[in-house]
C-alpha cells in the first residue's frame, strides 16, 4: 500500500538516503505527525498490508512464511505504540521478548524503532542476548567479542598473519578472524582460508575464520579443499537488491547446507570438535579443552547489511531504508547465522550523512536485529568523506556496548588499509571491555590465559619467553 509506505518513510528519523529517494518527511512537523499516526497503527494492519507485494518479492514471501501466527495472536490487538510500551516495561523480561521473536515481522520491528528515542533503543536492546555457537560461544551476558580484521591491500599472506597475531595479543579475534580479500578469486580465497586455518590449528585457538568473498567464490574454494568455518554474504531487504549482490535465497540455502555438511565432516561444533583433556599447541603451552555441546548444531553463516543498500541498487520499491534494513534481518534469521554485522557507516554520506545519522542508524539496527532474534554486531565506522570522526565513532561504540552488542571490529589502528575507511581498533575493543567489565568469549579467554596473553581475566604484560614462543609459532605457520 503506497500510503503505508509513505507513513513509514515520513516517521523515520532524518536520513540522507530517504531524502535522496524523495520519500522523506519535508519538515519536523510532518515527521512528528507521522510518528503519532504510526504509534496508533494496529500491528494487524501492518501484517495485512505488506509494503512490498509478496507475489513480486521473495523476501516478502519469506517473512510471511516464517511468521509465528500462533504467538502473534497474543499481541495482534496491540498498536505499534502499545508494543513499544510493552517492550520497555520493567516487568517485561528477556524471556518474554524472546517468545515474540518470530511473531514480530521486520516491518513491525522497524515501526517500533521509528517511535523510540536513542535511549529507548539502548534500553530495549540491552534486555535481549542472542547466543550462538561455532568453534566457540558468542553473545552471553558479560561477553564482548571482537572480529579481528587483518585486511591487506595485496592479500599478502604474511601481512595478514602478522596483523592477526598482533590482534590476538590484544585479546581480539574471538568473534571471527575475518579477511576482506582485495581480489575475489578462488585462488586468493583458498590461500587466505588455508593460512588462517594453519594459524588457528597451530595455536589451537578456539575461534573461527572467514574470507568475505562472494558466496559462490567461497563455495568454489570449499570444493577445492579449503576449510570454511563461516560462510559469508552481504544481503539486503528486497529480492532485487539481493540479486544486485549476485545472490538468491535458494543460493543461501544451498550454501548453508554444504557448509553444515562440511562442518560435520570436520567435526566442528555439535559433532564434537574438541575432546576433554589436556593438549599442547605448537608453542608448547598446555590448554584445558572443554567438551562442545553435542546436541548443538553449529551456526555457520555470517551476514553483513547496511541501511541504504537497496536504494544504491535502485531496488527499494519506495520503502525507507530503515524498514528495508529490518527486512534484511528477516532474511538473515531464516539461516540461523553465527554473526550478523551492520556496517553502519560504510555505505557513505549519500545514505547516512553525518555522525548524528550514523549513530541513530547503528542503534536502530542493533535494536531491530535483537528484537528479531539475531546475534547483532556492528562495524562502528565511517568513510573519509562523511561528516564524522573518531570521537563520534567512540560515542556509538560506547552506546552499543551499553546496549549489549555482541561484537565490534578490531582493525589495526582503526584504519583499514585495504577498504580505505575508518573503524575501531584493538585498543578501542580493550577500552570498551574495561569500561563495562566485559570479557572475551569464555573458550577464547581460557586460551588467552593459557598463552599468558591475559592473566586473571585481564590483559597482561607479555614476558619475553612467551613473546619468543608466539613469534616462533608464527614463523612455523609461514613456512608450512
Amino acid at each position: 500500500m503506497p500510503d503505508l509506505r509513505k507513513l513509514f518513510a515520513h516517521a523515520n528519523e532524518e536520513k540522507s538516503g530517504d531524502q535522496l529517494a524523495g520519500i522523506a518527511a519535508q519538515s519536523e512537523k510532518e515527521r512528528v505527525r507521522a510518528k503519532i499516526a504510526l504509534a496508533d497503527l494496529p500491528l494487524s494492519e501492518i501484517l495485512a498490508n505488506p509494503l512490498i507485494d509478496p507475489e513480486e518479492d521473495d523476501v516478502s514471501r519469506l517473512i510471511l512464511e516464517t511468521h509465528d501466527q500462533k504467538t502473534f495472536a497474543e499481541i495482534k490487538s496491540k498498536t505499534v505504540g502499545e508494543l513499544r510500551e510493552h517492550i520497555l516495561r520493567d516487568e517485561t523480561t528477556e524471556a518474554d521478548l524472546k517468545r515474540l521473536h518470530w511473531a514480530i515481522t521486520p516491518e513491525m520491528a522497524a515501526a517500533i524503532a521509528k517511535i523510540m528515542s536513542n535511549k529507548d533503543l539502548v534500553l530495549a536492546a540491552a534486555k535481549i542476548r542472542v547466543v550462538t555457537h561455532c568453534r566457540n560461544t558468542m553473545g552471553q551476558r558479560g561477553v564482548l567479542g571482537i572480529r579481528l580484521q587483518p585486511n591487506h591491500p595485496a592479500d599478502d599472506i604474511g601481512g595478514i598473519l602478522l596483523s592477526t597475531l598482533d590482534g590476538l595479543l590484544f585479546g581480539c579475534g574471538d568473534a571471527v578472524i575475518g579477511v576482506n580479500p582485495a581480489t575475489d578469486s578462488v585462488e586468493t580465497v583458498s590461500a587466505i582460508l588455508k593460512a588462517l586455518d594453519r594459524l588457528i590449528t597451530a595455536y589451537t585457538i578456539p575461534t573461527q575464520a572467514c574470507c568475505l568473498a562472494h558466496i559462490s567464490t567461497q563455495l568454489a574454494a570449499l570444493e577445492r579443499g579449503a576449510p570454511v568455518d563461516l560462510l559469508f554474504q552481504s544481503i539486503a531487504g528486497t529480492e532485487a537488491a539481493n540479486r544486485s549482490f549476485g545472490v538468491t535465497l535458494p543460493m543461501l540455502r544451498e550454501g548453508r547446507e554444504r557448509v553444515m555438511e562440511h562442518h560435520r565432516n570436520r567435526g566442528i561444533g555439535g559433532s564434537g570438535d574438541r575432546e576433554i583433556g589436556k593438549t599442547k599447541n605448537m608453542t608448547g603451552y598446555e590448554l584445558t579443552q572443554e567438551p562442545e555441546a553435542k546436541s548443538q548444531q553449529p551456526n555457520c553463516m555470517y551476514f553483513e547489511t547496511g541501511q541504504g543498500s537497496a536504494l544504491s541498487a535502485e531496488a527499494h520499491h519506495g520503502v525507507d531504508q530503515l524498514t528495508l534494513e529490518a527486512r534484511a534481518y528477516g532474511v538473515a534469521r531464516a539461516f540461523e547465522p553465527f554473526l550478523i554485522n551492520s556496517v553502519v557507516g560504510f555505505i557513505g554520506p549519500e545514505y547516512l550523512y553525518d555522525e548524528r545519522q550514523i549513530i541513530r542508524a547503528g542503534l536502530e539496527d542493533h535494536f531491530m536485529g535483537k528484537l528479531l532474534g539475531l546475534p547483532m554486531g556492528c562495524d562502528v565506522c565511517y568513510t573519509n568523506h562523511a561528516a564524522a570522526d573518531q570521537n563520534s565513532a567512540d560515542n556509538l561504540l560506547l552506546l552499543l556496548t551499553a546496549a549489549g552488542c555482541n561484537y565490534f571490529m578490531g582493525v589495526p589502528c582503526a584504519d583499514d588499509v585495504m577498504l580505505n575507511y575508518q573503524s575501531t581498533s584493538f585498543h578501542d575493543a580493550l577500552a570498551a571491555r574495561k569500561l563495562f567489565n566485559l570479557k572475551p568469549a569464555p573458550e577464547f579467554l581460557e586460551w588467552l590465559e593459557a598463552m599468558r596473553i591475559y592473566r586473571d581475566g585481564s590483559p597482561a604484560q607479555l614476558d619475553s619467553g612467551a613473546r619468543k614462543q608466539l613469534v616462533s609459532g608464527l614463523e612455523k605457520v609461514l613456512s608450512s
